[in-house]
């Protein structure tokens, strides 16, 4: 039984869909806004640059060659594609060690507010243990 179109377009759609979702650049395009804002400004640079090339009467060899605006268009263009080639090249960051060092720090906190000897240990160990004296009046109660 052969299948509708119809049934093979949606079949078709969501297979593309899938292979989407399981795509890392596209992962990254979804998440990361600034190499969205990076491809946007190329694409915006890249029309305004052809649309003075093509639409300035010279000849588009001309305008590329001669033309300074159609040149920093071009120029801004290659920019922002540079910018978003390196953000897709360069691997997501894991925060793994500054989770691990905040982990430590609140451990460390907690620590010291449940145990009087981690105080004690760390209070010794910053400004010297303290000294045990026994305190002796040179005076007496009558005065002589």
């Amino acid at each position: 039984m052969a299948k509708s179109k119809t049934t093979h377009t949606a079949d078709r759609a969501g297979d593309l869909y899938e292979a989407a979702r399981e795509n890392a650049y596209v992962q990254r395009l979804i998440e990361d806004e600034d190499l969205r804002d990076n491809l946007k400004d190329a694409f915006n640079s890249a029309k305004k640059a052809y649309g003075r090339a093509t639409g300035n009467g010279k000849g588009t060899v001309k305008a590329v060659t001669s033309d300074k605006k159609v040149q920093k268009e071009m120029r801004q263009a290659a920019e922002a594609l540079q910018e978003a080639r390196e953000r897709l090249q360069k691997p997501k960051k894991k925060h793994r060690l500054g989770k691990l060092i905040l982990l430590a720090i609140v451990g460390a906190v907690v620590a010291l507010i449940v145990s009087e000897g981690a105080r004690k240990a760390v209070l010794d160990a910053l400004f010297g243990a303290e000294e045990e004296f026994e305190y002796t009046s040179s005076t007496s109660i009558n005065g002589s």
